[in-house]
């Protein structure tokens, strides 16, 4: 039995953790001294650069002047949060994966690789999965929406969502109203959008907290 809207719900439900978008222009934190040309984005990728220094990257790498000479093509992605490129020549990262295709987030880069279970690559660099089909599955018939038999028939892709945090770093507290805590975390997993294919990299994010420490 087909269920009605339950297959966007999945799409959703199924996304990398940060929601996907280009990365911002003129990013706060951003530093605007980056040189395009000096900055290797398998850095960026395996989490070798510094927030303030991928903000600035990433806001330059997506510059229609920076892509005119670098040669990244803009690619269609299935996916409307993902803003993805083909870059010139392969990349080689995650330990031995080559592939020309990278997508940013919102808060980070990704490379997308021909690997089609994202557990093979999550046990190299130590990092397992926090969230499995059987949680899905639960938590779509938690709803009241679908009895499980339902949830499980249209459940056919097996999650794969893990990170593992590089650094975490919250200014001391100076007497100021806001201060800034920065997480880089490295990334694993998968999306219904790609099958096949797992998305692996690095989220730089940084946020204003208030005084007493609460985001804002």
């Amino acid at each position: 039995m087909r269920i009605p809207h339950l297959r966007q719900a999945l799409v959703a439900a199924l996304l990398p953790t940060s929601a996907f978008a280009a990365p911002p222009q003129d990013s706060a934190g951003a530093r605007d001294d980056v040189d395009f040309s000096t900055i290797d984005i398998k850095d960026a990728i395996e989490c070798r650069l510094d927030a303030p220094t991928y903000n600035g990257f990433a806001t330059a790498a997506t510059d229609d002047a920076t892509l005119a000479t670098s040669h990244w093509k803009p690619v269609k992605s299935a996916n409307m949060l993902l803003a993805e490129y083909e870059l010139p020549n392969p990349i080689v990262v995650a330990g031995g994966y080559s592939t020309r295709r990278i997508a940013f987030t919102s808060s980070g880069v990704l490379a997308v690789l021909d690997v089609a279970d994202p557990g093979v690559i999550a046990a190299k660099v130590h990092i397992r999965n926090t969230m499995g089909s059987d949680g899905l599955v639960d938590a779509l018939v938690a709803s009241g929406k679908v009895t499980r038999a339902e949830a499980e028939a249209e459940i056919k892709f097996h999650k794969f969502l893990g990170e593992r945090v590089i650094s975490d770093v919250t200014d001391p507290a100076d007497g100021e109203t806001y201060r800034a805590r920065t997480t880089i975390a490295l990334n694993v997993s998968n999306v219904v959008t790609h099958p096949g294919k797992t998305l692996y990299g690095c989220s730089y994010k940084m946020e204003l907290l208030d005084k007493d420490g609460n985001p804002l």
